[in-house]
């Protein structure tokens, strides 16, 4: 019987539970991030900070375009699995999802390195990145790790992923302090930042097999999936509504960096990124509920719960967001050019402006993940495909024409125009989807 005890109080318990896990890890990857991004910041000044920012950029906009990650399917498949006391369909899962992502991570790996020196020109890289663009490709590794992410979320091991999150901070921290001291430059930190990419990357799957191997016993992890498709009903079409909306949920947000070298160069990609680091600690308690959230959707929707629950449940989640960020969106708004300056230097004084309108458009969006997730767990990840289409891809024209008639902060005025769009179709189809009618759909599908 689904935990519905107190309009969903039980599964709000392990909701918060599991944020607190991931929480921790992201508080401590945070400060980490803020010390290695002064280091580079102040070193390398905006405009080659700016090129460091735009060829990570790339890297990553190119895996998220191209990869296929599968832990959207680890998590629903393998709570259907586990109800049935069945681990031999969870291995060939794993199997499965494992297969699909290693195959588009590879694909990204290739596309970035053949792009990178076309498209790095006119981006306004130096001639010491672009000749660095081909191997810094492998770096499309680091986001090619969702299939254990995904088994950890299932085995309830939030606790290392909250301590997966420290490992990429703390390899280019050390990085950073290490170019520092042998005066490496560009080349030497975006060696730093390839380095974490990959560490972050071993570091997941090590942990993923590490648990499953303790866990699942008795079965081979590498193998051939066998049978995984048939035996998981509408696979295929559930992890590639569930890819989509990643896709397009993140890609407006990395193309923006990219357009924003495009039309007004490297310094101003610069700015913008410090900008961007400024805000995201707004975004990130969301980002980590929605992650949280959805393991224990997916358990209630997998267990027959649907309407009041998932709705009360999703409601709590969106308030402590909110709550959290307050005090954040206060000093942001108060202070933001006295934090571009602590952040990068003088130099960087011109993010303050930009940063207003990305700090507004962040808390509009601390609504987007706790939803999104509702929505995928209730096997409806189109809907918030919709949405983020709708919102990241149609409104994305808009970037160039405001950046042209309003500099830098043309890019924020669209970043907020955005996520109102964005959040306003995800709160609507949550509460479509999640009344009665919609929970009686669901219930007879398949």
């Amino acid at each position: 019987m689904p935990d519905d005890n107190g309009g969903g109080r039980g599964i709000v318990r392990r909701i918060y539970a599991n944020l607190g896990l991931l929480l921790g890890g992201k508080a401590a990857a945070g400060l980490i991030s803020l010390a290695y991004m002064v280091l580079a910041a102040r070193a390398l000044g905006p405009a080659d900070y700016g090129v460091l920012v735009l060829v990570h950029g790339f890297a990553m906009t190119v895996g998220g375009i191209i990869e296929f990650p599968g832990w959207h399917a680890v998590v629903r498949y393998g709570a259907q699995a586990n109800d049935a006391r069945d681990p031999a369909r969870l291995v060939r899962l794993l199997r499965f999802t494992a297969l699909v992502e290693g195959a588009g991570g590879l694909l990204a790996v290739i596309v970035a390195a053949v792009l990178a020196p076309i498209l790095g020109a006119r981006l306004g890289w130096s001639p010491t990145a672009i000749a660095f663009a081909g191997p810094y490709s492998l770096a499309v590794l680091a986001s090619i790790r969702s299939t254990p992410a995904g088994y950890l979320q299932l085995a309830g091991r939030f606790d290392l992923l909250g301590a997966h999150n420290i490992v990429s901070p703390i390899v280019r921290l050390g990085g950073a302090g290490v170019v520092l001291l042998l005066g490496g430059g560009l080349h030497g930190f975006l060696v730093a930042w390839l380095a974490a990419a990959l560490a972050e990357w071993a570091a997941m799957w090590a942990m993923g097999a590490w648990v499953a191997r303790a866990t699942i016993r008795g079965h081979r992890l590498i193998g051939r999936p066998g049978r995984a498709v048939a035996e998981n009903p509408g696979i295929w079409r559930f992890m590639i509504g569930a890819n989509a909306d990643i896709t397009f949920g993140e890609l407006a947000g990395r193309i923006a960096p990219l357009i924003v070298g495009w039309v007004l160069g490297p310094a101003a990609a610069g700015l913008y990124a410090i900008a961007q680091r400024a805000t995201v600690v707004i975004a990130q308690p969301a980002q980590i509920l929605g992650q949280a959230a959805y393991a224990e959707l997916a358990r209630m929707v997998a267990a027959g719960g649907h309407g009041q629950p998932v709705r009360a449940a999703l409601g709590r989640c969106i308030a402590i967001a909110v709550a959290s960020a307050l005090p954040v969106l206060a000093i942001l708004l108060l202070f933001g050019r006295e934090i571009a300056v602590l952040m990068g230097g003088p130099a960087f004084a011109g993010a303050a402006g930009v940063m207003g309108w990305l700090t507004a458009s962040r808390i509009v969006l601390l609504v987007a993940p706790p939803c999104s997730a509702a929505l995928v767990a209730l096997g409806r990840p189109a809907l918030s495909v919709v949405a983020n289409m709708a919102s990241g891809l149609g409104l994305l024209p808009l970037l160039p024409l405001l950046m042209l008639r309003l500099g830098l902060a043309g890019a924020g005025v669209q970043a907020l125009a955005q996520a109102l769009l964005a959040s306003g179709l995800l709160v609507w189809f949550v509460v479509r989807e999640s009344d009665g009618r919609a929970a009686h759909r669901l219930a007879h599908a398949g």
